[in-house]
């Protein structure tokens, strides 16, 4: 293991034992409460240059609700109605950055599927414990969080739709879940190491609007992957609806663990109608096989795990929100269509984007050649490690 892998890796060790630097912020010295009645909150938002954190910035510095926004990152954006910090959330002289803002946002994740795995998680479990521990110790009373509704898994029994409080049964075995998994461990934990914070958590559904996941490729094939015998079911969260849920749990209307997305589902063959993509049906140990394969010796960014999302259903019913006054402004076949234009001339196979020569083939001889094709690649890395 290189250099840089093992501090990685003993990061994630560090965050994970619940300590990583929380000696290095000093604990508030006077208690925290509650923003008098009718007074507008300063908010903090990290990851505010760039993504959801940017709109959210750019959304709370416009607000008449909001008296005064605090934005972080690495980098300045370009809403200069904001207070700036350019630091990373990791460095524990956030804290000070944070003193006087009555609710903190955080939004700074690396969820890119290209980068490296263990220093992506290295940066998302760290960070967010450096920013409720920092918040816990500048007197901020509420800290919001956004993970993703993948926490619930996707399970064939799962309810249709599941409840928010529905058990947390997702594994680590698809992209970035452990990450999220290990946040929302965080948020629970939170509370009772620092009595006196709130934290309020939000998990959208399929994220749409400027993203790119696992799951947003899917429509980039030039099939959709069926697993024979599996329930897919679609429901998805244009990142519009995110940002002003977002903003309705900083404005302290809602709190808790907050399900976001569009009004009801899909089934798949409700997808490919809307779509005009034929499926290509493949049984369940081909595919699960194949795509553990490819993600193994490195030619897909997607490991195994990602088809479950794909295969059994995981939508939920966002009734808190929609409780509290909440409303989606987009529904599933808004977002839908919306996600088609974005993908329009990107040709994914397996997860892996195509460059231009292998697209004309996929697209000319179809979902077949294109399997094809992927196959031809893993016999071609076995060859090259039998040369090695």
């Amino acid at each position: 293991m290189s250099s840089p892998d093992r501090e990685a890796d003993r990061e994630v060790r560090a965050a994970r034992n619940g300590s990583a630097r929380e000696s290095a912020i000093p604990r508030a010295l006077a208690p925290r409460g509650m923003p008098a009645r009718g007074r507008r909150p300063v908010v903090a938002v990290t990851g505010a240059a760039r993504g959801v954190g940017a709109l959210l910035t750019r959304r709370l510095a416009a607000s008449e609700e909001i008296k005064h926004v605090v934005a972080i990152d690495e980098r300045r954006g370009d809403v200069t109605e904001a207070q700036w910090h350019v630091l990373d959330v990791r460095d524990p002289a956030i804290a000070e950055k944070l003193r006087g803002a009555d609710v903190v946002v955080h939004l700074a994740l690396d969820l890119d599927l290209e980068g490296d795995a263990a220093a992506r998680t290295a940066y998302n479990v760290r960070g967010t414990q450096t920013v409720l521990t920092a918040a816990a110790a500048a007197g901020v009373h509420r800290v919001v969080l956004c993970t993703s509704a993948m926490v619930y898994g996707a399970h064939p029994d799962n309810d249709v739709p599941l409840a928010e409080d529905a058990e947390l049964r997702a594994t680590a075995e698809a992209t970035g879940v452990g990450d999220l998994l290990e946040i929302e461990r965080l948020a629970r934990r939170a509370p009772r190491a620092h009595p006196g914070l709130n934290v309020t958590v939000l998990r959208p559904a399929v994220l749409v609007g400027g993203t790119d996941t696992a799951l947003t490729r899917y429509f980039e094939s030039p099939r959709l992957l069926v697993v024979a015998g599996s329930r897919p079911t679609w429901q998805f969260c244009h990142v519009e609806d995110l940002v002003s849920a977002l903003e309705f749990a900083a404005l302290e209307k809602a709190e808790g663990e907050l399900a976001v997305g569009c009004d009801g589902w899909l089934e798949q063959e409700e997808v490919e109608e809307l779509t005009g993509i034929r499926r290509m049906e493949l049984p369940s140990a081909v595919a699960l096989g194949a795509a553990s394969r490819l993600h193994r010796l490195g030619l897909t960014p997607s490991p195994a795990g990602d088809l479950a999302y794909t295969m059994h259903p995981w939508v939920v019913s966002g009734h808190r929100l929609h409780d509290a006054g909440w409303r989606p402004r987009w529904t599933n076949e808004e977002v839908l269509a919306e996600l088609l234009e974005e993908v329009a001339g990107r040709h994914t196979v397996a997860g892996r984007r195509l460059g231009r020569k292998d697209a004309t083939a996929a697209g000319a001889a179809g979902a077949t050649v294109a399997l094809l094709g992927t196959a031809a690649l893993v016999r071609r890395a076995r060859k090259a490690r039998r040369r090695l």
